[in-house]
């Protein structure tokens, strides 16, 4: 899927999504997964890697209220 894109899905998947719940979202590596992950840390989102390969990689999304900094 075209960079773009893919952070407009995550982001519409997001705003529908309970702030208790989390996204799980399937990326190729490169800029498709920078351009997310920026989003997301733009977004204050905290993400954590579940699976990667050479090509791709799944993340798990999801809010924290009470983060540190």
């Amino acid at each position: 899927m075209p960079c773009p894109l893919n952070v407009v899905k995550c982001k519409l998947a997001l705003e529908k999504l309970p702030s208790d719940q989390i996204l799980i979202v399937h990326l190729d590596k490169g800029e498709p997964e920078i351009m997310v992950k920026n989003n997301l840390f733009e977004m204050q989102y905290c993400f954590e890697t579940i699976y990667e390969d050479e090509r791709t990689i799944k993340i798990k999304i999801f809010y924290e209220n009470d983060k540190e900094l």
